[in-house]
């Protein structure tokens, strides 16, 4: 059972929210150093954020008794430890390792929460491939330091990772520079970085400490070590607007050069004030006490130019605060409730305008309504901003299964990722999770092809998976391409006839589109046999489950040795809608307007019969039309000469549907049908009107797939009687 943490609801969650932000930038530091890596190249620098990371993961994971996150960090930080350090090298295993560490880490945090059950097993094999790992202890030669006119006053203050990554520099005869540079303390934090940043591009800086040479009272030098294999006028160009001396540090020193220029507590003064600058290692604090004055209170010695001051502001620096997705839907239904409260007063206005005494009171309240409705659009768009988060957050953990499912299939897949800032509201983003990940996962073990076919395909070797997202109008279109060798129409055909899931006769029916729908068919698959990824006849469907539960669609479009490519679209946000409501069948339904193109006014004659499904002819096109009364199996009350065509699209696709009226507009708030009436289909949820009235809304994507799809009774889509929910 999973382990409960002793402490405050509030600290809890705060813990969850921490810990998975780190764990998450584990990740993405992984897939950074990953690359690296395949470049030939070992960054340091990420290792070393890796590093930190999982330090603080484990200092969370003690504080809240965590014991099993605890434990693993333990072990991972020791063979991180000993990656910095030179003692261990990075390998293709390790980097395996450290993305399992990152996939179970995630594991233990849902478990926490109670979620799921402990992953005991996977925390046992990962404990015992670390402590493994952590004992290949590498040999660390000791190389000439001594050659070069290094003070041993900085050589005393360097970290042991510091002093390794000097000694790895040396090895590799890169040259050293010595940079020494003025800082105001005012702007110390914001210059220093932005020479950090000048000089990332040139080489490592190895370690920087103050001189105790500043100009001025306000001011701090700092000597920079870095060693760089650029030649000096190049790191001085570079350089030059922030008036700096650059030095190139020579070999072979004499003994008579090898005093120290700092005076005796020089080495203990520069390591404090090393530990106050901003990225100092470890960032501990060091207090010194000087030998206790009159009072026999010792005082804290602070570096020159650095004494604490009178106004000193215990202001965050963070301007941002972490808030539960349930705070922001109860606040999204008190915003739908005032919503109702909105159109009620409107109702109320009109019937006062019929009043000629009330026509003064009306208009006083009109105009309080104008500002009411004013503010309550401020306050809706308001929370809706703040419930959007960048696809970015499912678009990382999709890299990672790349890389993860590429290796397990021994094959050479590169992931290229555009789009990934579009937002989309955070719950539609947790659930999209899965269906994606399924998407990614098909199209590397289905799509791509080993390596040797792909060479005699004349492709290059290493296929391409791309994710890419835009907005388009109220809606966010995803788009999962690859460059495999594509869906083949003839064999899913065969495969449908052999498994019995179609007849001869209804394949004969089939147009491309529906043939490539056929691959979401519960227990359809072209593998003769299952395999870890796939075969089972399970995870296509169920993601077109998901995705139409959010209120989208799916499309697959491929051609054969070319590539192919799944198109989601999607609502930006599923917590308030702007709606059309209609009457069907006596009765009132919403439609959301995020799915409406356009109203259309036709006479009852215009409606053709066109290969047994009904038609309309909109400005020179075919359009198929649905009538939601038929559709839901209403009573028609109303049969006018002149019918009500609302246009409806998803992705390519377009419907008509035939409504009564249209009665307006509105925003509206959906609820839930509940547990009993959860799996009717063609319906999102149902929502409460201005005038107290309750009304269906319809599930666009629903009635799309149900109207238009060509094997509709094979995909359990036949039409629901809307009498049984409304």
């Amino acid at each position: 059972m999973a382990e409960r943490f002793d402490t405050t609801e509030r600290a809890r969650e705060e813990f969850f929210s921490e810990a998975q932000e780190l764990v998450d930038s584990v990740g993405r530091s992984l897939l950074s150093l990953d690359e690296a890596e395949r470049g030939g190249r070992t960054d340091p620098e990420i290792i070393n954020d890796i590093f930190r990371a999982v330090h603080t993961l484990k200092g969370l994971a003690g504080l809240f008794g965590a014991s099993l996150l605890a434990a693993l960090t333990h072990e991972l930080e020791e063979l991180l430890n000993e990656l910095r350090l030179g003692r261990s090298r990075m390998s293709p295993e390790i980097l395996d390792v450290l993305f399992r560490a990152a996939d179970v880490s995630a594991k233990i945090l849902a478990s926490e929460r109670g979620e799921s059950l402990p992953p005991s097993d996977d925390v046992r094999l990962l404990l015992s491939s670390l402590g493994a790992l952590s004992k290949h202890d590498a040999e660390e030669t000791t190389f000439g330091l001594a050659d070069y006119d290094l003070d041993p006053g900085l050589l005393g203050v360097l970290t042991e990772y510091e002093e390794h990554r000097l000694r790895t520099n040396v090895k590799d005869g890169t040259a050293l520079f010595r940079i020494r540079a003025d800082f105001p303390l005012a702007t110390i934090d914001t210059a220093l970085d932005q020479l950090k940043t000048n000089l990332r591009p040139l080489g490592e800086i190895i370690t920087y400490l103050p001189t105790g040479d500043g100009r001025a009272a306000d001011e701090i030098q700092l000597e920079i070590l870095v060693a760089s294999g650029a030649r000096k006028e190049v790191i001085v160009e570079t350089l030059k607007n922030d008036g700096v001396t650059v030095e190139e540090v020579p070999k072979r020193r004499s003994a008579q050069h090898g005093a120290s220029r700092f005076p005796p507590e020089a080495a203990t003064r520069a390591a404090l004030y090393r530990s106050l600058l901003p990225g100092a290692e470890g960032g501990t604090k060091i207090s010194l006490s000087e030998p206790p004055p009159g009072d026999g209170h010792p005082r804290t010695a602070y570096p020159p130019s650095m004494h604490p001051m009178e106004d000193q502001s215990l202001r965050s620096v963070s301007q941002t605060v972490r808030v539960d997705i349930r705070k922001l839907d109860r606040l999204m239904n008190v915003v739908g409730e005032l919503t109702i409260v909105q159109t009620s007063v409107a109702a109320m206005m009109e019937k006062m305008r019929a009043r000629s005494d009330l026509r003064d009171l009306s208009s006083e309240l009109d105009r309080l309504h104008r500002s009411f409705q004013r503010n309550l659009a401020l306050l809706q768009d308001g929370i809706l901003e703040v419930r959007m988060v960048p696809l970015s957050q499912a678009f990382e953990k999709l890299a990672r299964i790349v890389r993860q499912v590429s290796r397990e299939q021994d094959k050479e897949v590169n992931l290229v990722v555009t789009g990934a800032e579009t937002e989309l509201d955070k719950l539609i983003v947790e659930e999209l999770s899965d269906p994606l990940m399924h998407m990614v996962r098909n199209s590397i073990d289905h799509g791509i092809e080993e390596r040797e076919e792909r060479i005699r395909a004349g492709k290059p070797r290493a296929g391409t998976v791309a994710l890419n997202a835009f907005q388009k109008g109220n809606q966010v279109i995803i788009e999962i391409e690859d460059d495999g060798r594509g869906i083949d129409p003839v064999a899913l055909l065969a495969t449908a006839m052999e498994r019995e899931l179609l007849t001869e006769a209804e394949a004969a029916t089939l147009s491309t589109r529906d043939i490539f729908g056929l691959i979401f068919l519960p227990g359809f698959t072209t593998r003769k046999s299952a395999t870890e990824l796939s075969g089972r006849g399970v995870g296509m469907d169920i993601v077109k489950t998901n995705v139409a539960r959010l209120g989208g669609v799916i499309e697959v479009s491929s051609e054969v040795m070319i590539g192919t490519k799944f198109t989601v679209t999607l609502p930006v946000t599923l917590a308030i809608l702007s709606a059309l409501i209609v009457e069907v069948g006596g009765g009132v339904m919403v439609l959301p307007l995020a799915s409406v193109e356009e109203v259309s006014v036709f006479e009852a004659r215009d409606i053709e019969a066109l290969h047994g499904r009904e038609t309309v002819t909109l400005r020179g096109r075919t359009l198929p039309v649905c009538r939601l009364a038929k559709h839901y199996r209403l009573d028609q009350t109303i049969t006018n000469e002149r019918i009500f065509v609302i246009v409806i699209g998803l992705g390519e696709r377009r419907l008509g549907l035939v409504v009564d009226r249209v009665i307006g507009q509105q925003d509206v708030v959906i609820k839930a049908l509940g547990a009993s009436l959860r799996n009717v289909r063609g319906f999102a949820g149902a929502t409460e009107l201005g005038d107290q009235r309750i009304a269906l809304v319809v599930d666009p994507a629903s009635i799309l797939e149900e109207v238009l799809e060509g094997v509709g009774e094979k995909l359990n889509m036949g039409g629901q009687d809307a009498r049984a929910v409304s």
